[in-house]
Parts: C-alpha cells; structure tokens; sequence
C-alpha cells in the first residue's frame, strides 16, 4: 500500500511518485544498456541499434546492407523488434544470418532486459555487426537506450516533410540519420532538404543519408559510414 507522508493533496503526491518510479525505471534500463555494451564489446561485436516508424525501411535497410557487408567480409547479425509477429524476422532470416525475433507484448519499444534475453540467443563469436530493429514507433524507444553503438534513425518522405519536426527526441540522441523513400518525394509533395535541415537542427553532429532502398540508392555510402 502507498501511503503519503505530510500530504493533503493525494493526486500531488501520486505525481511526485509517479516521476521516480519512472526515474528509477530509466536507471534501471541504462544499467542493463551498459552491461548490454560491455557484452558485445567483450565478443568483438558492433551493435547500431534501428528506429524508425512502421514502414519507413528499417528491415529493408537490413536487406540492403547485409550483402554488402558480407562482400566486406563482415558476418551480420539481427535482433527483430516488433510488438507480435514475426513478418521482420522471417525477411531477414532469409538473408542467412543469425537472427532473433524479440516481441515485446504490450509495450511499444525495445528495453536493454529484452536486448540482453536475445543476444544470450545469438552466436555473438560470430557476428561483427549487429542489428537491432526496434518496434516501429517514432515516440516510445527514444528513452530506452539498449547497449548498442550508435542509433540509425530512418525516416521516409511517405511520412511528411514535417516528421523531423514533430519527432525532435528522436534525433537528439542519433548518430546517423536515414530519409528514406526519396524516388516518392515529388509524388508526396515532400521536400528534403527540409527534412534534412530539420535533422541538423535538432542534431548538428548527425550524418545524414538520402537513399532508395527499392533501386539500393544512398546505400554503399550509408555503409561507409556504418564500418569506418
């Protein structure tokens, strides 16, 4: 039972309760993120956590970079983030990597506890680049960092030239960001280098890249940028 100590107005104390209980929440998940880092550091393994929102090509980003890593001579892994289902993972397993699916139930998000139950699945000695696919929302992942290297933050011009703006926490905490769906702009009415602007505005230090994952435009040079 909680009971409230020098307090008149319970719905002010539920307040107060309700910030550290989500305070304690955030320590606890960035605890486990930096074992999460540890762990895969110790195995030789470079994790690029992946968000982005339902459609926007985070799997087939996956699909993209992977032949190309493996013409690099690095062997991928992935972990397939998703609410219920497993229409991510089977694309990707298709690739012939090591893959887990990793539902998360209710909650729309990855936490660093998920992260650690799924790469204890993997055969992390064999894996020098892992891909973490979070569940596909541009609002619930932002807070929860997982353990992996750097974030790839995809957005596609289906979404609006506007998606940057309205997402700004997303970008804050990035390192490379991804406007997807650029053969569409025209068709959509969405301007780019608007889009672009946006990320920079949020995020100075963010790389950005334009692509096509359809025809692979923008690919080779996001991977540049993903190895070195």
């Amino acid at each position: 039972m909680l009971r409230y100590k020098h307090c008149t107005l319970p719905s002010k104390c539920m307040h107060h309760i309700d910030v550290k209980i989500e305070k304690d929440i955030y320590d606890v998940n960035n605890t486990l993120a930096e074992q999460n880092a540890k762990h895969l550091k110790a195995h030789g393994v470079r994790a690029f956590d992946l968000l982005g929102a339902i459609g926007s090509g985070k799997t087939a980003l996956i699909e993209k970079l992977v032949p190309l890593l493996v013409k690099k001579g690095k062997r991928t892994g992935a972990i397939a983030g998703d609410v219920y289902g497993d229409d991510d993972f089977k694309r990707i397993k298709t690739l012939g990597i090591p893959v887990y699916n990793a539902n998360t139930g209710k909650e729309c998000h990855l936490d660093a506890h998920l992260v650690e139950h799924a790469i204890d699945h993997l055969p992390l000695d064999d894996i020098d680049i892992l891909f973490i696919e979070n569940v596909g929302n541009m609002v619930c992942p932002t807070d929860f960092k997982l353990g992996a290297e750097k974030r790839i933050v995809i957005v596609s011009s289906t979404e609006g030239d506007d998606v940057v703006n309205k997402h700004p926490m997303m970008f804050r905490d990035g390192s490379i960001g991804v406007i997807n769906k650029i053969d569409l702009a025209q068709a959509v009415g969405a301007n780019l280098d608007r889009m672009e602007s946006d990320i920079y505005r949020y995020n100075p230090k963010m790389s950005v890249f334009r692509t096509n994952l359809k025809t692979g435009e923008g690919v080779v040079a996001l991977l540049d940028e993903i190895i070195r």
